[in-house]
């Protein structure tokens, strides 16, 4: 799949002396991937603005939705810190196949990390759910793998769907919410990015 990314302007949702939070579109890296094909990355292209842009965290490349970045080291090492004891808040809303075939399911006891997402129906349509998604864990494609597991697959999802759930023009992940303390001072922030489907 050749990489293609959205070149829609940067969307900031807030900005100050420690962060810089934005809403990252679907389709975009969150940093660049290897050769100079999959330079172009949403950490690239904060910092051709904000030349001190430091990474904390990622998101999948069809994933969209809230993403803060640090502006000094130490802001990096507040949040890092945050993400890494499971202290921020991350909110997910889903479109997911509704079907009542589930595919086969293996959980590996032995070998497998531990990862944790809790889940809650927003609404039932025609074919689909909405679902708000808060992992507790944060493990590659968390909430893709485990709403496959669960027998509805994210609609769109390029690794984990198939037939018509796989074919919708994105991914329907989207980081809707994110809370944190902020690293100076520590005062609790929340920063919200509505879905755009």
């Amino acid at each position: 799949m050749s990489y293609a990314p959205p070149n829609t302007p940067l969307s900031i949702l807030h900005a100050d002396h420690e962060i810089l939070v934005v809403d990252k579109p679907s389709g975009l890296l969150s940093v660049p991937g290897k050769g100079p094909e999959l330079a172009d990355c949403l950490l690239t292209r904060l910092q051709a603005v904000y030349p001190e842009t430091l990474l904390v965290h990622r998101l999948d490349r069809d994933t969209s939705g809230v993403m803060v970045f640090a502006l000094t080291p130490h802001a990096q090492r507040h949040l890092g810190l945050q993400f890494e004891k499971r202290q921020v808040r991350k909110i997910y809303v889903a479109r997911i196949v509704d079907w009542p075939n589930r595919p086969n399911q293996r959980v590996d006891h032995e070998n497998g990390r531990t990862a944790q997402t809790e889940w809650k129906v927003l609404k039932r349509g025609d074919g689909e759910t909405r679902v708000r998604l808060s992992p507790k864990t944060g493990r590659s494609h968390q909430l893709r793998v485990h709403m496959l597991a669960l027998g509805h697959p994210v609609l769109g999802d390029p690794f984990y769907a198939s037939g018509a759930a796989r074919d919708h023009p994105r991914l329907m992940l989207h980081s809707e919410t994110l809370r944190l303390r902020h690293p100076d001072g520590g005062k609790g922030l929340t920063f919200r990015a509505a879905p755009p489907f």
